[in-house]
């Protein structure tokens, strides 16, 4: 298996897990920045970004060598 390949994969699903509960909030709640799950999402968001970016410089990195 390639290395980078499970951060980026890892970091797809937790950005979608992150996505998921920022449209479920504002849906049902509207945009507010004082609730819990809109700060939980967001920082999944990031969180999984993150790891998509960590992962796709690893498999760049080891591509080229």
């Amino acid at each position: 298996m390639r290395e980078g390949l499970i951060p980026t994969l890892l970091g797809t699903a937790v950005t979608a897990t992150g996505t998921a509960m920022r449209v479920k909030d504002m849906r049902k709640h509207g945009m507010t920045k004082r609730d819990t799950r809109v700060a939980i999402g967001a920082g999944l968001i990031g969180l999984g970004l993150a790891h998509m970016a960590l992962g796709g410089i690893d498999l760049f990195q080891n591509g080229r060598s």
